[in-house]
């Protein structure tokens, strides 16, 4: 049976108040929830969250260095995040690529870095509306998944989790109805049965581009639509824990 996952992913925002604040909350009805929450807070906060986290909910980072260590001022290597027991890191997410200049290859770097250290690597694929007007959503979702299953084995699928993000829906407002996400989910789910039909049912397929409270449900009713990846509203308790309680 698939883990259902509800992560938030804080972006360049949040403050030691909000880690003070937020968590405490997500902890306290943590037991009403059936879904693994997990927050992916800016790395500066990282050691806090993780101690008002405790083992009620997951913490990761939202990047890593595919470099072990070194000369490479300002990255955070893996070994790192595993010293802070973390348990996820999110690579490849559509910010990274576009603002950043990340690469598919770099992407599997990553990947491969985060999977040898033990951490859960969270694939963030999706995209542009250019693409999908063009009719090639499918050939560049399974193109940036391919990239990537291609260097790892199936074996450390168990380490593997993949949040589909269509860009144009991320911080727009506008959210792939569930009818599209799960076109392209159950696509993902079909590429990957291609290598273990059997493990490819149990590998987390998430969706993220603007999920609120208000769309969270027909989302996860979707059959291959193992929970979500929240942005913004993921910096609102009361938002989150509404979001997280329809993941059952």
């Amino acid at each position: 049976m698939r883990k259902k996952i509800v992560a938030g992913n804080w972006k360049m925002n949040g403050s030691l108040e909000l880690v003070n604040n937020l968590l405490p909350r997500l902890v306290e009805v943590s037991g009403e929830i059936q879904a693994e929450v997990l927050v992916c807070p800016p790395s500066l906060y990282l050691a806090q969250a993780k101690a008002q986290a405790g083992s009620q909910l997951a913490i990761g980072a939202q990047n890593c260095s595919e470099q072990v260590s070194g000369a490479f001022t300002g990255e955070i290597s893996v070994a790192m995040l595993a010293d802070l027991q973390l348990a996820h890191v999110l690579i490849g997410h559509s910010e990274r690529r576009a603002i950043y200049g990340e690469t598919d290859e770099l992407v599997v770097s990553k990947v491969q870095a985060a999977i040898g250290a033990g951490l859960t690597a969270v694939l963030c694929v999706g995209e542009t509306l250019a693409e999908r007007e063009s009719g090639d959503t499918l050939t560049v979702v399974l193109g940036q998944v391919n990239t990537v299953l291609s260097q790892i084995g199936t074996d450390q699928w168990s380490q593997l989790v993949i949040a589909y993000e269509p860009v144009w829906a991320i911080g727009t407002g506008k959210t792939a109805s569930s009818e599209q996400a799960q076109e392209v989910h159950k696509a993902i789910r079909q590429e990957l049965a291609r290598s273990d039909a059997d493990k490819a049912e149990t590998v987390s397929i998430l969706y993220g581009g603007s999920v609120k409270a208000a769309n969270a449900g027909e989302l996860f009713a979707q059959q291959d639509i193992d929970g979500a990846l929240v942005g913004g509203a993921s910096l609102d308790a009361d938002e989150f824990i509404s979001i997280c309680r329809q993941a059952g």
